[in-house]
């Protein structure tokens, strides 16, 4: 087996280290003696929508962020065209809002998104930044996805869209600081402001992604499971740190949101 990776914008979007993310993903692939190649695509490169089974889009400041949203509407034939035919996005912060329906800026401008996502951004007044815990019910493993979050943008899922939250908040901001949700899901498009980087402490989501990666190849795969011993130790940690005082409530589905960090 070979998984093809298309990193967007590698050097425009990359501020919390995003790369991360990639890395994780290619030592758990070698680690199951799956191969792996990382493409990089950046402004005026051309897009073959028929070679890569995951696309990347990492945050960045909001100039190279907007240098990049004006060339990935270019692209953005092919990568709906990739998406159609089963390919897998893992978009963050920045990359999360580009694939999404719009952003309205404080002014009032309408920046045109890809619209993989039915989600629309507004600009807040102020940022959303702190560590934040959410349960994801996408995920087979109950535990909670850890990360860190800065944005200034306020995230909405449309109520009349396929999309559903990729988790409901422990404890943090979220989407918008307001609706209890974080990220968002879409057959196998996946945004959130989660950084850290993302996936590093988070083996569960890491092993969601690539099944939905390599799916677009191999349908009927089944990744072995691997010893994420310390992987799970840093996201023990990490809940523990921040999660102390933490109750227990109830989303409107029924799923637990919130437990004690102890617990």
């Amino acid at each position: 087996m070979k998984l093809h990776i298309c990193h967007l914008y590698p050097d425009l979007l990359n501020l919390y280290g995003d790369r991360g993310n990639l890395l994780v993903l290619y030592r758990r692939a070698r680690w199951r003696g799956i191969a792996v190649e990382i493409t990089g695509v950046s402004l005026g490169d051309p897009l073959d929508p028929k070679l890569y089974d995951l696309f990347f889009l990492g945050g960045g400041p909001d100039q190279e962020q907007g240098v990049a949203a004006g060339d990935l509407l270019t692209k953005g034939p092919w990568l709906r065209e990739a998406v159609e035919e089963g390919a897998a996005v893992l978009a963050i912060c920045g990359g999360y809002q580009l694939v999404g329906r719009y952003y309205r800026t404080a002014g009032g401008d309408i920046l045109p998104g890809l619209g993989l996502l039915p989600v629309y951004t507004e600009a807040g007044n102020s940022r959303l930044k702190g560590n934040i815990a959410v349960r994801s019910p996408c995920l087979d493993d109950p535990r909670p996805v850890v990360g860190f979050e800065n944005h200034g943008g306020r995230t909405f899922i449309e109520a009349e869209g396929s999309g559903e939250p990729l988790g409901y908040v422990v404890f943090g901001f979220g989407n918008n600081g307001s609706d209890g949700t974080e990220g968002c899901i879409c057959g196998k498009v996946i945004g959130t402001y989660l950084h850290g980087p993302l996936l590093a402490k988070n083996p569960h989501l890491a092993d969601y992604v690539l099944s939905l990666a390599l799916k677009r190849r191999y349908r009927g795969v089944v990744l072995p499971p691997l010893e994420d011993e310390l992987e799970w130790k840093a996201n023990e940690a990490f809940l523990r740190r921040f999660g102390r005082g933490v109750g227990e409530r109830e989303n409107k589905k029924g799923v637990t949101l919130a437990r004690s960090a102890a617990g």
